[in-house]
């Protein structure tokens, strides 16, 4: 794995600010961050912030002692107007929801987008297809059903745009067995609506604007085709039903552990 060069990261929407000090500013070893977010699925805002993900490694001591460990870590700074976070979980944690059908972390694990890696970052992208399964599908059936439910209180197109992308990822992915989670990329889908790189550019000019109203009744007709779809492509999927990958993810975790000592 590279670090993703800054012309690419601002070709990507993010600003021009400097993650250097955010990610130095940690207790223990960064095993990697990349870009999450609207950054990632291809519709930031100009107000976007910088979401930051990724795992870190707890010394060994933490673990064998009596205090609970803190697993998960967040950081979080304003740097030139921009506000960023970044969301760690300790490498052990990281491989378990790995585990557990959850495509969020998959997509941090697999960003294009990458400020800080290393060579367990390499050796645990290169595991990410032996924790996939049809099952994956309900991680994203239900992240777009509480967008969808965001969108309906809120009226606001940014998590209408979210409902869209989570369908049109699970789909890709029980097609394909690949993470894709670039909305403008997932337009070429032939489910994918038509109109949605003019949302796109809406969403563009506003991180919490408005959609149209009279969009809603199509919108509601869309993903519910889209469900439709992810529910026949989840059905005919060629990805196991359970995960193949659980002794070797064990294996990483031990010998990366075993390294900090």
């Amino acid at each position: 794995m590279t670090v993703t060069p800054p012309e690419a990261l601002r070709t990507a929407g993010l600003p021009l600010t400097d993650l250097a000090p955010l990610l130095a500013d940690q207790p223990d070893p960064l095993v990697f961050a990349t870009v999450s977010g609207a950054h990632l699925y291809g519709f930031p805002s100009r107000d976007s912030d910088i979401d930051l993900r990724g795992a870190h490694l707890l010394p060994v001591a933490a673990l064998l002692g009596l205090e609970e460990p803190e697993e998960t870590r967040t950081t979080a700074d304003d740097s030139d107007g921009v506000e960023r976070d970044l969301v760690t979980h300790d490498l052990r944690k990281f491989a378990r929801l790995l585990l557990r059908r959850n495509g969020y972390v998959l997509e941090q694990l697999t960003s294009p987008l990458v400020v800080h890696t290393g060579p367990v970052h390499a050796e645990l992208t290169a595991l990410a297809p032996g924790v996939l399964t049809r099952h994956h599908a309900h991680h994203y059936r239900g992240f777009a059903r509480t967008q969808w439910r965001l969108y309906e209180r809120t009226g606001e197109l940014k998590p209408l745009l979210y409902t869209y992308r989570a369908l049109l990822t699970g789909i890709h992915l029980m097609r394909t067995g690949e993470i894709q989670a670039h909305l403008p990329t997932l337009c070429a889908l032939p489910e994918a609506p038509a109109r949605l790189p003019a949302l796109i550019a809406a969403k563009a000019a506003a991180e919490h604007g408005a959609a149209d109203r009279a969009l809603r009744p199509t919108a509601e007709a869309e993903t519910d085709r889209l469900h439709t779809v992810l529910d026949e492509a989840e059905a005919a999927s060629a990805l196991p039903d359970t995960p193949s990958g659980r002794p070797a993810l064990h294996d990483l975790v031990v010998r990366a552990r075993l390294a900090t000592t």
